[in-house]
């Protein structure tokens, strides 16, 4: 069983040493995962932030997104690749490595770029309003009110974003990188399928655990009243605040 051989290939202690086993390919695959999304983020996060707060340019969101995420991804990697290879220069995977990063960023950008405008832009007007009441100005409103407040959907997008461009990492391997997708293709190329099906294994858990990790980090990084996620003790004595309020206003 496929089950049965999976085991036995990941068990076997001679598929995680080396610079082909898997802590190796597991760096490699982070490598390129982190890198996309921390240049897509560097693109998308501020741009989402700039046209929720003006709301100027919000069809460009919208046609964006969508092109971006229709995009198709081998495809894509080949012709960038066809496209930018012969004017890389010079020794190392540098040809292959941006060609990569390039797909990668692309496909990284929809989510967090739509999530950000949307966190933005749905915040309460009248929160908003407050804030200019008490002499905020535009930038001041957005960092201290308005991205405080779509920091919920800001981190879906993120989480959304890594999950897709891990998932998708796995196409480097075809224009010679590594990673775990070398797992898939050269089980591929000679027929290893308990190979390829650890290597689909591996990467599932890779995503699952580092959504696991963002998913932490959101807790404690978003407000608890932006969330709405008290304990039962916080709700108990805010209810006996609220009712001794309801006592002294009945009293007077």
């Amino acid at each position: 069983m496929i089950v049965t051989d999976v085991s036995h290939w990941l068990s076997d202690p001679s598929h995680w040493s080396g610079p082909d086993g898997v802590p190796a390919r597991l760096r490699e695959h982070l490598q390129y995962s982190l890198v996309a999304l921390l240049i897509a983020a560097a693109i998308a996060i501020p741009v989402g932030l700039l046209i929720g707060h003006t709301r100027r340019g919000t069809f460009a969101v919208v046609a964006i997104a969508n092109s971006f995420r229709a995009l198709p991804t081998v495809g894509l990697l080949t012709f960038f690749y066809i496209l930018l290879a012969p004017h890389i220069h010079g020794t190392g995977n540098a040809s292959y490595y941006i060609p990569s990063e390039i797909v990668l960023v692309l496909l990284a950008i929809p989510s967090m770029l739509s999530n950000t405008y949307a966190g933005i832009d749905n915040v309460d007007p009248g929160v908003k309003d407050a804030a200019q009441g008490m002499g905020m100005r535009g930038s001041q409103v957005l960092f201290r009110v308005e991205l405080p407040n779509a920091l919920p959907l800001i981190f879906s997008g993120v989480r959304a974003s890594f999950l897709q461009v891990i998932a998708t990492a796995t196409v480097t391997a075809y224009v010679g990188l590594g990673g775990l997708g070398r797992f898939l293709l050269d089980g591929l190329a000679s027929q290893d399928y308990p190979q390829m099906a650890s290597g689909a294994v591996l990467v599932a858990t890779l995503a699952l655990l580092v959504d696991l990790l963002l998913a932490i980090a959101q807790r404690y990084l978003v407000s608890r009243g932006v969330s709405g996620r008290y304990s039962n003790r916080q709700l108990s004595q805010a209810e006996l605040s609220q009712a001794s309020l309801v006592t002294a206003g009945s009293a007077s």
